[in-house]
């Protein structure tokens, strides 16, 4: 116990240090008495990620000051977050003389209780943790504070729980802290999420890192040097700083422009931080802009000036992209001290704290979050579909007829412009005009544009406007709208059904519903009313389908059944092993990533369907896991069978040349066990391009056969590919 107390107040001087100066002795006294609280209520032979709860929670308040930078109140909200309401603990907290510390951990409460639920996946908790905030927006902050503890601490997770907790990181509070301005807590937890999630990938470009460290230096050294002289001679005070893209970014950027790592040419970039006052912060960040300029040729398509107009989480700062003499590109971010601080700590670096809920675009972000949650139907995965794009999207910059600013996401058309103006605005929309030219709905936005809209109280929104509009409003309000028309065309296709089944003396009830929604696949009697009403489902039809006796035989139904090729199937008593808490359920290997003996695997239970075995990196396993996490069953290989064969499809890429193909069906034929279901191929202009699908033993195979393939002469890219 007294090696416990000496962890405890080393910790606590820890948090000390870690608050936002000046720290005053009424805070001390705060922040030792809500210590002895948490003490004497957690029980210190519990542990939680490694550690007794007296010093995780004491170091999840030390996390929401540093990465947070949230003050004293917050602090102490984050220390004593897991105390419960009708303990003696709890009613000590009104010692502490601040009514909001009570408030945000009654929110935090809450949003712990979510944990585990089997609500309607992670989403729906999502969108229950943000409506909690409607008090105080403190609540989510420390949650973000406590999801990156956990991150941090995942090996001491149980390994069942990791990769679920990882997944939603990445879809959810990744995307969160980056809207919220906090970029280095969002590498963090994407890198985190990363290491789990694609540890091949991760662990390759973490190598590559180190393996470049020394020339990076150099590059740094010799790019520094002129621009430090130059600084320094015109007598501005700054700090200059690097700093090493995050190893997720790396590896987006190389998957999305389909590049190796050496021709990733922004894997660093170089921070300028300017000691200026308030009233001269533009002219001195664009007076080291015309430093950095003159000694380097800059890329003028990527310049960001978020200095005259920052982003809507606060983000202020000069960004531009310069070649050094040697050809090698840098990119240059210029901001001030108080600039930088944003960027460090987000949005709590604007507002301070006292009890009350936060100001400026804290609330403004809430607002809009709170327009979409308030209309969206409880489905978890619809929720999800709906918040990720928002919680991603950069912004551009229009202007109304009247010079009004708005901001929207990258994308957005001018059809996302007028529901951004008014529902209304949105709903009557027939065209616009930008910068004086006339253009259609889908037109997308740049930044500058002068947009107007022109309306028609003849139009209403139509399906096809979902396809190409990218703001949450705007879809919510399109489907909403479309939803009250379906309503109503179901209300006349009711009637003419009803209508009819009298003039054939064929009585209207639950069982003729019923018959007609099991003939025609229809999930809802909605659904059957609406296809009558648009002339799909035909009256006639109907008629034969309920006039028809057991011994006529049966018409084929209005709609043609999808055909599905035949899955592999099993009892799980084979090659895998599904998770023991599941009985009397089939398994089947998914077709959307076609796992192959020895790939990292999950089962996933479906409604109708047994068990789905996934690849690890399934494109849909994080959708799966983070909104049907109970659905969720651990899977693995137990034998290998030399007669079995796991479909697997390769891509190849590649010049033209002689014999090619000839040398890859070469290279299969030399593996036993391996056969060639298809093998398509095109060679268009002198490029090489093929797609084959192959029947493999295991995962090792597959893998020595594309580093074989690779090898052939005019082949430059083979890689493995989903369905």
């Amino acid at each position: 116990m007294a090696e416990l107390a000496a962890q405890i107040r080393s910790r606590q001087s820890l948090v000390l240090k870690a608050l936002p100066a000046p720290v005053t002795a009424e805070d001390r006294k705060a922040l030792s008495l809500a210590t002895e609280i948490a003490r004497a209520y957690y029980p210190a032979d519990s542990k939680y990620l490694g550690e007794p709860l007296p010093l995780y929670y004491l170091e999840l308040a030390r996390v929401t000051a540093t990465a947070i930078g949230l003050g004293l109140p917050a602090v102490i909200s984050a220390l004593l977050s897991g105390v419960r309401e009708g303990t003696e603990a709890w009613t000590r907290i009104d010692t502490l003389k601040d009514p909001s510390i009570r408030q945000v951990i009654k929110g935090l409460s809450r949003v712990t209780a979510l944990k585990g639920r089997d609500f309607t996946g992670q989403a729906e908790n999502f969108r229950k943790l943000l409506l909690s905030l409607a008090d105080d927006g403190r609540v989510i902050l420390i949650a973000l504070a406590e999801r990156l503890l956990v991150m941090r601490r995942l090996d001491w997770l149980p390994e069942k729980e990791r990769l679920p907790v990882a997944s939603e990181t990445y879809f959810l509070f990744a995307p969160l802290a980056h809207r919220l301005g906090y970029y280095n807590i969002k590498s963090e937890m994407e890198d985190l999420s990363m290491k789990l999630m694609e540890p091949a990938e991760f662990t390759e470009i973490e190598a590559r890192l180190k393996q470049t460290t020394t020339s990076r230096n150099r590059l740094i050294r010799e790019f520094s040097q002129p621009v430090t002289e130059k600084l320094d001679a015109m007598g501005i005070r700054y700090e200059l700083k690097s700093r090493t893209k995050s190893i997720h970014s790396i590896w987006q950027k190389m998957k999305r422009q389909g590049v190796a790592f050496e021709e990733v040419f922004d894997i660093f970039a170089i921070r300028i931080i300017i000691d200026a006052d308030p009233a001269h912060e533009k002219s001195s960040c664009w007076q080291v802009y015309s430093v950095v300029t003159d000694l380097y040729q800059p890329d003028p398509s990527r310049m960001r000036d978020w200095i005259s107009v920052p982003k809507t989480n606060g983000y202020e700062s000069l960004h531009t992209t310069v070649v050094t003499p040697a050809g090698r590109w840098v990119e240059v971010q210029i901001r001030t001290r108080r600039m930088d601080e944003i960027a460090e700590k987000g949005l709590a670096a604007h507002f301070r704290y006292k009890g009350i809920k936060g100001e400026g675009g804290l609330d403004t972000w809430m607002s809009q979050m709170r327009e979409v949650l308030g209309t969206m139907e409880k489905e978890g995965s619809d929720f999800l579909g709906e918040i990720r794009p928002g919680l991603y999207a950069d912004e551009v910059f229009v202007f109304t007829p009247k010079g009004e600013v708005r901001q929207l996401p990258v994308g957005a058309t001018l059809l996302d412009f007028a529901f951004d103006i008014h529902t209304e605005v949105g709903s009557k929309c027939i065209g616009g005009k930008i910068n004086g030219r006339n253009v259609q709905l889908k037109q997308k936005l740049q930044n500058g544009d002068h947009v107007s809209v022109i309306t028609s109280s003849k139009q209403t929104p139509k399906r096809d406007w979902l396809s190409f509009v990218i703001t949450n409003k705007a879809r919510t309000k399109i489907k909403q709208a479309l939803n009250e028309e379906k309503f109503k065309l179901a209300a006349d296709g009711k009637e003419m059904l009803t209508r009819r089944l009298k003039n054939w003396k064929i009585p209207y009830g639950d069982a003729t519903v019923v018959k007609l929604l099991t003939e025609y696949g229809f999930k809802t009697s909605q659904d059957l009313y609406f296809s009558i009403a648009i002339g799909e489902t035909d009256l006639l039809q109907i008629k034969k389908v309920l006039l028809r006796t057991e011994e006529q035989p049966e018409e084929g139904p209005a709609r043609t059944p999808e055909l599905h090729p035949q899955e592999e199937t099993g009892s799980g008593g084979d090659f895998l092993v599904i998770d023991e808490k599941v009985e009397g359920l089939d398994y089947k290997l998914a077709r959307c990533c076609n796992p192959v003996f020895g790939d990292r695997i999950f089962g996933f239970v479906t409604v109708l369907e047994g068990i789905k075995i996934h690849r690890a990196t399934c494109p849909n396993a994080d959708f799966m896991i983070s909104n049907f996490p109970y659905r969720v069953v651990r899977a693995r290989w137990t034998r290998l069978d030399a007669a079995r064969g796991f479909l697997a499809q390769v891509r190849l890429t590649g010049v033209e040349n002689l014999g090619i193909v000839a040398r890859i069906t070469e290279i299969i034929t030399e593996y036993k066990g391996v056969t060639v279901k298809n093998f398509t191929y095109s060679m268009n202009n002198g490029l090489f391009e093929g797609r084959m699908e192959v029947l493999v033993p295991n995962i090792n195979v597959l893998y020595a056969i594309i580093k074989k393939i690779q090898s052939v002469k005019g082949i430059t890219r083979v890689t493995r590919v989903d369905s």
